[in-house]
């Protein structure tokens, strides 16, 4: 039997007696892990400089080492997300609704754990922690199933919080890493039914894909980020340097980076030149339609296919539009229903973006690298939907429930 398959029939004997758990038990069994993610960080990171060291020898380039990279920071960052989902409302067992039907029946729709979850990623090792700590908090096991590229950290910190779960009331078998990082591996998960609930996607689009087109286990689609920053006639210009530069530089290589960079007309023709500068300086290359390359000559044209592309790398696509209806049409035609921003002082132009853009979160007036978990304030996220059923956004612990009905009787029988 493969590993895979060993593997999520371990996480689904766990399941019972995750049902049975108390909050307590189970933001006692998160402490442990966060603490044990510090106490073993040393041993995690010397993992983390066999990956990077890896994966810059294979011509990795350097804003995705950045995903994969682990430091003192950076882990003390990710033990401090799971005390944060420590401190979070449990939802498990919420009452959603009850009522009462005419017959006497007492109805009541409750919150539940979704069962065995399933979650195929690429190198971001965080992701291996949110994932354990969100899962685990709502009852549910999950089996993990990351890249080649973060094997070795991935192991390391599995291991760490697998033995933190030793002493707690959570059983050790509730979380589950896949060393076997072949691409058979993750398509044969894609086919556990029975065994695993549902399956999360997290990566670029090639990953997403393959898991929507060929799973036969449910799928939660977490979505590519091709997001976009609408700079209208009416922007204020600081602010909009802040925000289109935090929105590509601050880390490129996430999903909720800009990829294109719409401009109006009437603000390309005051400032172009100089903002333009401004991400020259930040060595960002530019790809521009041909009214933003007769004012950027350094800039490179920009096609179609630039525009349909998630790059995860510090390059942008610029674009001039007569009006808000051009960025709309943009937008419509080449995002992934992630992240959009518009930055305007008009509020007709505001609330309109904000009414008729169809995304996950749309902002006016700040950055797309807000769509975060961590930022929405739910300690962490298992990913970002970009679906519209049962989640969309960054996906908090509500997300990881599914319901039942509870209903009681005192002998009614169906006429």
């Amino acid at each position: 039997m493969s590993e895979a398959r060993n593997k999520a029939i371990a996480a689904g004997t766990a399941t019972a007696a995750l049902n049975n758990l108390t909050t307590a038990q189970k933001n006692e069994a998160l402490a442990l892990m966060a603490d044990a993610l510090v106490a073993n960080r040393d041993d995690i990171i010397a993992g983390n400089v066999i990956d990077i060291e890896r994966g810059r020898a294979g011509g990795t380039s350097e804003s995705l080492l950045d995903r994969l990279r682990l430091d003192d920071k950076r882990i003390e960052a990710i033990a401090q997300g799971l005390r944060e989902v420590i401190a979070l409302p449990d939802p498990v067992g919420e009452t959603i609704a009850a009522f009462e039907r005419p017959n006497g029946l007492r109805i009541e729709q409750l919150r539940v754990p979704i069962g065995v979850v399933g979650i195929i990623y690429e190198a971001r090792p965080n992701v291996t922690v949110d994932a354990a700590g969100l899962c685990l908090k709502t009852g549910n096991a999950v089996v993990l199933r990351g890249g080649s590229a973060a094997l070795e950290s991935n192991k390391r910190i599995v291991a760490a919080l697998r033995g933190s779960l030793r002493q707690s009331a959570v059983p050790e078998d509730a979380l589950q890493l896949v060393e076997d990082a072949s691409r058979a591996s993750a398509n044969e998960m894609l086919k556990l039914n029975g065994l695993l609930d549902v399956i999360i996607p997290r990566g670029g689009a090639a990953l997403i894909r393959n898991v929507v087109e060929n799973a036969t286990v449910p799928v939660i689609e977490t979505g590519a980020g091709i997001c976009h920053t609408y700079v209208d006639a009416t922007a204020d210009y600081d602010m909009a340097e802040a925000i289109a530069l935090n929105a590509k530089i601050q880390r490129p290589s996430v999903c909720n980076s800009m990829e294109t960079l719409l401009i109006h007309a009437d603000f390309a023709g005051k400032h172009l030149e100089r903002l333009a500068d401004s991400f020259r300086r930040a060595s960002v290359e530019l790809r521009a339609d041909a009214a933003a390359r007769a004012r950027v000559s350094w800039a490179i044209e920009a096609t179609d296919e630039d525009y349909a592309t998630e790059y995860n790398d510090f390059i942008l696509n610029v674009r001039v539009v007569g009006d808000l209806d051009e960025a709309l049409a943009h937008i419509a035609r080449f995002g992934t229903k992630h992240s959009e921003c518009i930055v305007t002082e008009d509020q007709a132009n505001a609330d309109r973006f904000l009414q008729e853009v169809d995304a996950a979160a749309v902002y006016h007036n700040a950055s797309t690298r807000f769509t975060d978990g961590f930022e929405f304030g739910f300690g962490a996220e298992i990913g970002i939907s970009t679906q519209k059923l049962h989640a969309r956004g960054p996906m908090g612990l509500p997300a990881l429930t599914s319901t039942k009905y509870r209903i009681r009787g005192n002998g009614q029988t169906r006429g």
